[in-house]
């Protein structure tokens, strides 16, 4: 396996691998991983589908990419996807998938043309007292001390910020500013998450920092992510002769293993609570799925709060099966050992007239029920003693939801502190009591609040114990290689395998994961395209050096006679014309 850029590797069709009509596959998990992975084996590898196996503990695929409605509950999503432009494997992958909506386009096509017909803005970013703009002008407010972390971060290695929190290495100047506000609830750090993470994000997002005020980075999916990219995925894999199996929960993986060689050689599984399970040979291919965000989740109701649920957890108690059989097989209780870190909880409010609409205008500046971009991505309470945020993407968000309704959905990243409207933690609260709080810092009059949460909406809450456990510090060795050294017949994907080039909690990770995996052990020609090298190009690096400073050109040291000369003679260079296109250099210094 190698990685490659530019369009000589991608539009090139690798040949068919020496053993990828013996071959025989199994995944670990249905998930987007799972199904990625499938689909390269497919495509790519040329594996026959009727010779790929997809095992679900579940009853249906998706992993954390879903969206359903619950007969007695309402519509149901635990969370959603921020897409960008360069999230290079998973549009590999999309490109080949048939479209569900559009006749004759692939899912690519359709998201793209969905999204140039109408891009992704926010025109209110932030709220505070009962949902006033809290007017922070689209301005980062990060002062010399800030900026300063910021360039220190960006230039440690990562060894120095192993083990470490983001509250060590960033002063309370960085966390006090817009800067982290938007950061943290868009991508849902904690200051006790990993610095290193950090870094990761901000080498991988540079060339995104602009977007970061009014969510224009953004793109976002016609539909919820199970209707608009897990179902049209599966059904293609299902026409290629793929084989799900449902309700079957994987609980070990055996292995044969020495110095040198490490082979997996039976997988036990329960399905429908009886034993069962396959011998392995080498040409068994086992493609696991270890960890889960969403493992353990609860819903509530509109009566009912959803609970903590910190029994036994499958996809962990897996992974820590197989982990203790090798120290290659990473450290799971790094990433789930600590649910107070890693918890938080969202909720899924369904209005049922036009009276909740109506506040959600105001604050959104377009009509919810126009079919196009509402929010545009998050909207924060910043006063709120949740943290919470709340969006309204297109409309309908699902294919059976009336044209009356609309979907929102909302979640906290301080679920143990009480609100302001309800006066109690997050994770006691029942979803009426959710969405009371809520429509408090909508801006809705507080007498017409009880009415509206009992009569005008209904929703559902969702707490997730394991939601960001993969922003837990950590050092390397604690996730394992996607192929670990001297493996002959498996790989790990998804969230908790380490690829080492690019940053977690996007559906971008578990794509390129399960293709690393796939072209690594079928020996695809073709190389895994690069994570985009915004990190690297130097004119992104001074856009984003000109946005953390709100457009404030660069003071120049020393005398003024010095410094004018000093600015007249990098005027006619290349790069005097870079400072001054990025605004970093002013033609007024030079008067």
């Amino acid at each position: 396996m190698y990685h490659s850029s530019g369009n000589y590797e991608a539009f090139a069709r690798p040949r068919k691998p020496e053993r990828a009509e013996r071959v025989r596959a199994w995944f670990v998990g249905a998930g987007l991983a799972s199904l990625a992975g499938a689909a390269f084996l497919v495509r790519d590898a040329q594996v026959p589908g009727e010779r790929i196996t997809v095992l679900e503990r579940l009853k249906l695929p998706g992993g954390a990419l879903d969206g359903i409605k619950e007969p007695r509950k309402g519509f149901v999503i635990r969370g959603g996807r921020e897409l960008e432009d360069h999230m290079e494997c998973l549009w590999d992958l999309f490109r080949s998938v048939p479209s569900l909506e559009v006749e004759g386009a692939s899912v690519l096509d359709e998201f793209y043309w969905l999204n140039k017909d109408d891009p992704n803005r926010s025109l209110q970013r932030v709220t505070e007292n009962q949902g006033r703009d809290a007017g922070t002008d689209g301005l980062f407010a990060l002062g010399d001390r800030a900026q300063k972390d910021i360039v220190k971060v960006f230039l440690a290695t990562r060894g120095e910020l192993e083990g470490k929190r983001i509250d060590e290495v960033f002063g309370r100047e960085f966390l006090d500013s817009n800067f982290w506000l938007y950061w943290r609830t868009m991508f849902a750090f904690e200051e006790w998450h990993s610095a290193l993470e950090m870094k990761l994000y901000l080498h991988r997002f540079i060339h995104h920092v602009g977007g970061l005020p009014d969510l224009s980075a953004l793109k976002f999916t016609k539909y919820n992510q199970y209707e608009s990219m897990v179902l049209p995925l599966t059904r293609w894999l299902m026409d290629q002769g793929v084989t799900f199996r449902f309700d079957t929960e994987v609980t070990d993986i055996d292995f044969d293993l020495t110095v040198r060689r490490k082979q997996a050689t039976r997988i036990h599984w329960l399905d429908a609570g009886q034993p069962g399970g396959a011998d392995l040979g080498e040409d068994d291919l086992v493609f696991a799925t270890i960890g889960s965000l969403t493992e353990n989740s609860d819903e509530g109701d509109q009566h009912t709060p959803a609970r903590l649920d910190q029994g036994p957890a499958p996809a962990w108690d897996l992974w820590r099966r197989i982990a203790v059989k090798d120290p290659a097989f990473g450290h799971p209780e790094v990433f789930c050992g600590d649910i107070p870190a890693s918890k938080w909880e969202s909720a899924t409010v369904t209005t049922l007239d036009e009276r909740i609409p109506r506040h959600i205008q105001k604050i959104a500046k377009r009509d919810p029920f126009s079919g196009g971009v509402v929010t545009g991505g998050i909207v924060t309470a910043r006063d709120s003693g949740w943290l919470l945020s709340w969006t309204v993407n297109r409309q309908p968000h699902f294919k059976q939801q009336p044209a009356d309704q609309i979907v929102v959905w909302l979640y906290g990243l301080f679920v143990d502190r009480p609100g302001d409207y309800v006066k109690k933690p997050m994770q006691e609260c029942t979803g009426e009591e959710i969405t009371q709080e809520w429509l408090y810092h909508l801006g809705v009059p507080v007498a017409d609040i009880p009415v509206l949460a009992a009569e005008a909406a209904r929703c559902v809450p969702v707490m997730m114990p394991y939601i960001t456990a993969f922003f837990l510090p950590r050092r390397a060795g604690d996730r394992p290689a996607v192929v670990p050294d001297g493996a002959v017949n498996f790989a790990f994907i998804g969230q908790f395998a380490e690829t080492g080039r690019d940053c977690i909690f996007t559906t971008e990770y578990s794509v390129r994961t399960a293709m690393e995996a796939a072209y690594q052990l079928l020996g695809v020609e073709r190389g895994v395209p690069e994570v985009f090298n915004s990190t690297y190009d130097i004119r992104t690096l001074l856009a984003a050096v000109s946005f953390l400073r709100d457009g404030a050109a660069l003071d120049m040291p020393g005398p003024e006679f010095v410094r004018n000369r000093l600015l007249h003679r990098l005027e006619a260079t290349e790069v005097g014309q870079l400072l001054e296109e990025f605004d970093l250099l002013k033609r007024d210094q030079q008067d």
